[in-house]
């Protein structure tokens, strides 16, 4: 998710693009995604092992 490190009420990249009308942070979109059953790694370096994660089921 872009903008994760961002101070709060500064975009970065499409952070703010995605979901508008104050939940447009970082930390609420991954939330989002996660309570919806996106698997979402916390870091580059974590991707493969949530990939992994997803394809065992």
């Amino acid at each position: 998710i872009a903008g994760r490190t961002a101070p709060p009420g500064r975009r970065m990249g499409h952070a703010g693009a995605v979901i508008s009308g104050g939940n447009d942070t970082a930390d609420f979109k991954i939330e989002f995604m996660k309570s919806v059953g996106i698997a979402v790694a916390d870091s580059p370096a974590s991707l493969g092992s949530t990939m992994l994660k997803v394809f065992k089921g």
